[in-house]
């Protein structure tokens, strides 16, 4: 048996940047922070922040990119697919790892973007189910 499924629920570290491939596909990239807090054996509270590349295809980018922003939480199911290059200035291969996004949720706003005149109401926010895009995705194709 195979399996590649992730999910992560953590907040934006930036805007998410849509782009449009050659072949008019949109495609989303955006990285997430997760956080994890525990306690070391002489009761310290530790955290440590994790941080995921994290792309969206199609009506799933678009979505993203209109109603997310900076700080807003989100929560990611996907799967892991990791690309991988020469770099051209060192000769050395490279590798990258991204979490291809499947399926998402709106979590909290981050507290910056909560009211405002730019802000949409709650009311405004579509429900939407995401299908995957027709065909295969050349990963070449991804414009970043």
């Amino acid at each position: 048996m195979n399996l590649n499924i992730v999910q992560v629920c953590g907040r934006l570290t930036k805007q998410p940047e849509l782009k449009t491939t050659q072949n008019s596909k949109k495609v989303a990239s955006f990285s997430v922070a997760s956080n994890r807090s525990w306690k070391d054996q002489s009761g310290k509270k530790v955290e440590e922040v994790e941080f995921h590349n994290v792309v969206a295809f199609g009506r799933t980018a678009e979505v993203i990119a209109q109603y997310f922003a900076k700080g807003d939480e989100i929560y990611i199911q996907g799967r892991l697919k990791t690309s991988s290059w020469d770099d051209k200035q060192t000769g050395q291969k490279k590798y990258k790892t991204d979490i291809i996004t499947d399926r998402f949720e709106f979590g909290q706003k981050a507290k910056a973007n909560q009211g405002g005149a730019n802000q949409q109401s709650a009311e405004a926010v579509p429900t939407i189910q995401v299908e995957e895009p027709e065909g295969e995705v050349n990963v070449d194709e991804i414009p970043f």
